[in-house]
């Protein structure tokens, strides 16, 4: 079977985080010939989060389905969603990457993203986290994106409005131009926009 025949399935799962958890799920996608091809897991307040990506051909994915479901109970909750692949378009296709750092506080992510939603960037990814500063303690906010932007871009006005969030917010941001060319690799163009002092 070709690989345009597999269907693509989105697993999410929420529980307890024990030993064997994700052998657990690994082991059930493999008995019904699924592929397991990306993922994102991590260990939060107690708990073990992930979302995966798995591809089978259709005539398995009901049994992949009810072998995830099976997995299952009162500690460990699972949801299974059929994927779909967006149409690629041929030639260049903007992007862009933004890293921020600054002292964590409520509502930077709810800014930060309304920055970004009236640009018409849509956030494709996005890892947070927050840790003690070195030398002051004071809790320190990372994240980074991974965006896709429009077309036509107008990334000198983004760039305007990040500077005065970054201003404003005392953070650091870089946001960093890709533009993905179909048969000519990427370029990028990194500028960082720094506030912090």
């Amino acid at each position: 079977m070709s690989k345009d025949a597999l269907a693509d399935i989105v697993l999410t799962i929420v529980g307890s985080d024990r030993p064997g958890l994700v052998e657990a799920v690994a082991g059930a996608v493999a008995r019904t010939g699924g592929n397991w091809l990306e993922s994102r897991m991590a260990h939060l307040a107690g708990k073990f989060a992930g979302i995966l990506r798995v591809q089978a051909p259709p005539d398995a994915v009901p049994r992949l389905v009810a072998a995830i479901e099976q997995l299952a109970h009162a500690d460990l909750k699972v949801t299974v969603e059929r994927g779909t692949l967006a149409p690629t378009s041929p030639g260049a296709r903007p992007a862009a990457e933004l890293d921020l750092v600054g002292l964590d506080r409520p509502g930077i992510v709810r800014d930060i993203s309304g920055v970004l939603a009236r640009h018409g960037a849509n956030i494709e990814e996005l890892v947070t986290d927050s840790s003690s500063a070195p030398m002051s303690g004071e809790r320190l906010f990372r994240a980074h994106m991974r965006l896709s932007m429009p077309q036509p871009a107008d990334v000198a006005r983004l760039r305007g409005e990040l500077e005065r969030f970054a201003t404003d917010l005392m953070v650091e941001l870089r946001l960093i131009e890709t533009v993905t060319k179909a048969r000519e690799g990427r370029e990028r163009d990194d500028s960082r926009i720094d506030r912090s002092d």
